[in-house]
């Protein structure tokens, strides 16, 4: 019984993502040709889908680029995240393919995680299989499961964090990884921090991956400079290093690299403080902690923190994780051992604490409590001086000579000040004593963080908007203020304070005129380590965000911060005109602005801190915390009950699909048995309907997708999505009791008295209006986008006169064969005249529609191609500087058996271009006469060289052996079969368009 009920559930392909995702975990070097130099020379949508599926490349792609960080291949990771953003970023199509991508990232990433669950692993690969389609409302509904912001798909929003870090400092993710969440967050601009130095691969890895990505990154360096005894934190932001060689030639300047040995020594040496620590949390901290929560905890060993931090920077803050982590593994143990035992009241006491402590128990409490981790820089500044001579010499700097090393190194920089641990006068001496270098304050750090006490905050910014401003009456009020409270309060060095800082108030415009050139800007980060126990990272300016998510922030009560900053922005609009216009039309007033593309870019202008209202800057993550309860010790029953749970949207695809269908064929059937006397409309009316819908979606698809003549391996049926027509005829049944019982019976007949007889055209054109509306409320209701919602509406009000037309021609055709009472049968048959019509209407608009859509992505992804085409000639013609440049791949034998390694390679490079170039010929929608009108376009030298690019393909012989050879994997049975059965096809019809295009005749049909 169980069985046959589990069998309904999710599909085969579920079944096969698994094994797949399986055989990756189980055969790592499965894929092992994805690492070979050419493989990334080959388009995900190309030849190579015959050698594996999008899903294993995905899966193999995750796997590599969240394996154990300690391999340190950072060339195998970056190429994973190349591989991803390929498969799952730039080829993803529907109505909103960025969140649709960030989507299947987040589900393929949970996919590889789940590896020994397999029923979680069903429903996430059915969920990564639905998400695929792109459905609007499926997206949306993932993207609030995965508490992700939709992102506008103009990917145009405001989104940053200006404090992050990675797995090299305190981090838990890989900078590739990193990048990778960045991206799937919708964060655009992001500044990771490292602690003292940074290695050269670290830079390497980190800008490499947001290259791929196109995320806006900055590298910061913190540094812990001394000021009046106490430690303080600037942050180093280089400037004037655009890209990646200019950054490593940087950090390979000699004076760089002995800075660099400095930071180095600075970390060692806070190494031997932590294990001082350690040491005083096993002497006291310890025997206080298992007194508190009533446990038996041993000493920690010191020797297994290094091994904790892995390829990171030991911190304090990982040594609270160390401890922390040995924390909960004593609870667990005292848990089992209270479980094993007889149970009694107080054992059952004892083991519900136990079970609340494992879940509230927090690193913070380790830090704060048990390691006194307000006094960490106190103490770090007393065992330096307890060390004297043989502490690293940037521990013993004043803030002032460590700018001037840095200025050194480079002339162009940017200094962010962190607020910790500072009170106002000391952010207005150090603003003063940098003399403008320090122009950047990190206003919110949100670890650190509390809404409820934001004075500190408050008057930074205050005195930031008067240094600014340039207002003296403004800025002596505030140092007054600031003067009067240091007189107030016992200080550190109170007297020299209050000497220097009568010395800024006596020096007042000079202090002003130091940020004319770089005025003070404010900086806002999470100061995320990718770790559970807060927000996470990233920012958003709300105002950036689409209506209803912006709609949906405001309702939520705490879910997600709201800090209190307001970010002004500005909206600019971008205008292209249409490259080319036909001369018949282009005299037409405004058609160029009709046919004109429109970009939309926010630009921030400035931070305003309103502390009295919730600003527009809101976090992207929620809380780690919320909705969190007895996570940890849940039981395996309660586990199992939780995931056996299935619900309707795991239903195999077939049976939803058939589900669909008969929910909205029974409304329609009833409705036609119910208000028809007449038998063919009683018993078929339902079917006549359904097959209106039904033969309008195929149709529809297959001109959109290629035409009825087509010269492609594609079939009529691969066009056709049965999920969208299942989803179609679904709605389509409610529709009629809404127009041919409540609106043409009840509403026009009964009430109004309108019919075919008294007035045939408000007769269609009310029940055109209502099946507008009803479109358009389904189709909002959807999630489908805003132009696909009018567009509905008014196809409905486009197709009134179209079922006028009908009707008439209809009862003409009746009236011929002496038919009596021709005007009741129309009246009778008035709905189904009025959905015909809609229908035809609908069906050439949307197969427009559809053409558009696949004849721009093909553009897109020939373009690709041909663009790499013409920059491996290029390399090709420096190799040959005394070959006239057309003449080089006409003789092409010659460059498959050259000597020279590199041209042999460039030459395979080509062959491969024009591999995909076939596939796509072969199989893609729209491709053929796309691909035809991007060479028609060509210069005549470059269409000298597409064809000539193109006859490679006749090297049979070498060809074959590359994919023998594993070009394409051990899979290379079926892209070989279809390169030896079909490249003489696509040779000649690639030499019929040569001789079309350069007697300039076009003529699409016979390739469409």
């Amino acid at each position: 019984m169980w069985k046959a009920i589990n069998s309904i559930f999710f599909d085969r392909r579920d079944y096969k993502l698994i094994e797949i995702v399986t055989s990756v975990y189980n055969e790592p070097k499965t894929l092992g040709y994805t690492s070979k130099l050419l493989y990334p020379y080959f388009h995900p949508l190309g030849i190579k889908e015959l050698a594996e599926s999008r899903g294993l490349r995905a899966a193999y792609s995750i796997v590599n680029l969240m394996e154990s960080i300690e391999s340190g291949d950072i060339t195998r990771r970056l190429k994973a995240l190349a591989g991803l953003k390929d498969d799952l970023v730039d080829t993803v199509g529907g109505p909103m393919p960025k969140n649709t991508s960030r989507v299947l990232l987040q589900i393929m990433k949970d996919l590889v995680r789940a590896k020994g669950e397999p029923e979680h692993q069903l429903k996430l690969a059915h969920d990564f299989r639905i998400a695929a389609f792109g459905k609007p409302r499926a997206i949306r509904h993932l993207l609030d499961h995965y508490h992700l912001l939709e992102m506008p798909e103009e990917w145009n929003q405001i989104t940053f964090d200006d404090h992050v870090h990675d797995a090299n400092t305190s981090g838990r993710k890989s900078a590739t990884h990193l990048i990778m969440d960045a991206w799937i967050k919708g964060i655009r601009s992001l500044r990771v921090i490292y602690y003292h130095y940074i290695e050269p691969k670290c830079a390497l890895e980190l800008i490499e991956a947001a290259r791929i990505m196109e995320i806006d990154l900055r590298i910061g360096i913190e540094f812990w400079p001394l000021h009046r005894d106490r430690y303080i934190s600037l942050i180093w932001v280089s400037r004037g290093l655009p890209n990646l060689e200019s950054f490593l030639s940087f950090l390979a300047r000699p004076s760089v690299i002995q800075f660099m040995e400095q930071g180095k020594a600075l970390e060692k040496f806070q190494e031997k403080y932590l294990y001082r620590l350690l040491d005083e949390f096993n002497a006291s901290g310890r025997m206080e902690l298992c007194r508190d929560l009533d446990i038996t905890m041993t000493p920690v060993v010191a020797e297994e923190f290094l091994d904790f931090v892995g390829p990171g920077q030991p911190s304090f803050q990982y040594l609270g994780e160390f401890i922390h982590s040995k924390v909960i593994k004593a609870i667990q143990i005292e848990i089992s051992r209270l479980k094993e035992r007889e149970t009694t009241p107080e054992a059952e006491t004892h083991l519900d604490r136990l079970s609340k402590t494992i879940n509230d128990f927090m690193v913070s409490d380790i830090l704060e409590q048990y390691l006194d981790g307000a006094n960490f820089f106190s103490g770090l500044y007393d065992y330096v001086k307890e060390k004297g001579d043989s502490s690293p010499p940037r521990l013993c700097v004043s803030f002032c000579t460590l700018l001037d090393q840095v200025e050194e190194l480079l002339d162009d920089f940017r200094i962010t000040l962190n607020l910790d641990r500072l009170g106002p006068e000391d952010v207005l001496e150090l603003l003063y004593e940098s003399y403008g270098r320090i122009n950047r304050i990190e206003i919110i750090n949100l670890k650190k963080y509390n809404p409820l006490d934001n004075e500190v905050m408050l008057r930074v910014n205050e005195l930031k908007e008067a240094v600014n401003q340039g207002s003296i009456l403004k800025l002596k009020r505030i140092i007054s203020k600031i003067i009067a409270d240091v007189q107030k309060h016992d200080l550190h060095q109170k007297q020299d304070r209050l000497n220097n800082l009568s010395m800024i108030l006596n020096d007042i415009n000079e202090f002003k005129h130091m940020f004319d050139a770089r005025p003070i800007k404010l900086r806002i980060g999470s100061d995320s380590t990718g770790k559970p126990g807060h927000y996470g990272m990233g920012f958003a300016v709300l105002d950036t965000l689409p209506f209803r998510v912006r709609k949906k922030i405001r309702k939520e009560n705490g879910s997600r911060l709201r800090l209190p900053v307001n970010v002004k922005t500005n909206l600019c609009t971008t205008t292209s005109h249409p490259e080319s216009l036909s001369d018949t039309i282009a005299w037409i007033p405004g058609i160029h602005r009709l046919f004109s593309t429109m970009k939309r870019s926010w630009i921030p202008e400035f931070y305003l801190l309103d502390p009295g209202s919730k600003g527009n800057l809101v976090t992207l993550g929620r809380s780690a915390l919320m909705g969190q309860k007895n996570n940890l010790v849940a039981t395996s029953d309660e586990k199992s009950k939780s995931k056996s749970k299935k619900s309707f949207k795991y239903l195999n695809t077939p049976l939803k699909n058939f589900f669909k269908v008969i929910v909205g064929f029974i409304p329609a059937q009833l409705c036609f048995m119910l208000t028809k006397e007449w038998w063919l409309l009683a018993y078929f009316g339902a079917l006549m309907w359904f097959g209106i819908t039904g033969i309008r979606n195929v149709i529809q698809s297959v001109l959109g997708g290629g035409g009825i003549r087509r010269a492609s391996r594609l079939k009529w049926n691969d066009y056709v999505s049965w999920d969208r027509l299942a989803d179609s005829l679904l709605f389509t049944g409610f529709s009629v009791p809404l127009l041919d019982y409540l609106v043409k019976t009840l509403l026009l007949d009964k009430t109004l008295g309108i019919t075919i007889n008294s007035g045939p055209v408000m007769l269609y054109s009310v029940m055109g209006l209502a099946n507008g509306i009803y479109l358009s409320s389904h189709n909002f209701f959807r999630g489908l986008p805003k132009g696909a919602v009018t567009g509905n509406f008014f196809r409905s009000i486009l197709s009134i006169p179209v079922a006028v037309v009908l009707s008439t021609l209809t009862g003409t055709i009746l009236g011929s064969f002496n038919i009596p009472n021709v005007n009741g049968i129309l009246q009778k048959w008035a709905a189904i005249i009025s959905k015909g019509a809609s229908d035809v209407v609908a069906g050439f608009i949307e197969a427009a529609a559809d053409r558009s859509v696949y004849t721009r992505l093909r553009k897109q992804n020939i373009r690709k191609k041909i663009s790499e085409l013409f920059d491996i000639y290029s390399q090709l013609i420096m190799l040959f500087p005394e070959t006239e440049e057309l003449n080089i791949l006409e003789n092409s034998s010659i460059l498959l058996d050259n000597k020279n390694s590199e041209v042999r390679d460039l030459a395979t490079l080509i062959i491969i271009n024009a591999l995909d170039l076939f596939y796509f010929w072969m199989y893609l929608p729209r491709a053929q006469s796309s691909l035809i009108r991007v060479v028609s376009d060509m210069t005549p030298e470059e269409k000298a060289i597409f064809f000539q690019a193109q006859n490679m393909l006749r090297h049979e012989h070498h060809i074959s052996r590359l994919f023998v050879d594993g070009i394409l994997g051990k899979n290379f049975s079926r892209p070989l079969t279809f390169y030896l059965s079909l490249y003489r096809t696509y040779l000649n019809s690639i030499k019929k368009v040569k001789a079309s295009i350069l007697h300039e005749k076009f003529d699409e049909k016979p390739y469409s």
